[in-house]
């Protein structure tokens, strides 16, 4: 397994807020959320904004904008505060996906 960004980790209550609400994102091709992909790399929350960094399981993912759309919409409804979603250049790969995430695959 990868090690887990500081994210899945913290006790920071506004990053869990936004970590928890981020799990009704679902991947449409994968059928598993983007929190559980470990597609969520890094949330970050001021005072009056929020900032996401996520990845796609491909660079060329079609519904990626649709995704990315939606982690930011998510992110907005539970704090009320813009937020913006960056696109990592992280390569993507099954061992970033939370621990028993991968068994309906038989990955793990």
């Amino acid at each position: 397994m990868a090690e887990l960004p500081d994210l899945y980790v913290t006790s920071d209550a506004a990053v869990i807020q936004v970590r928890e609400a981020l799990r009704e994102v679902i991947d449409p091709e994968i059928g598993l959320n983007v929190v559980e992909l470990g597609l969520i790399r890094n949330i970050h929350v001021e005072e009056d904004a929020v900032e996401v960094t996520m990845i796609l399981t491909t660079p060329f993912c079609p519904y990626g904008p649709a995704m990315v759309e939606s982690v930011r919409k998510k992110s907005y409804e539970a704090t009320n505060k813009n937020t913006t979603v960056e696109v990592g250049m992280e390569m993507w790969n099954p061992e970033m996906m939370e621990e028993g995430a991968g068994g309906d695959w038989g990955l793990f």
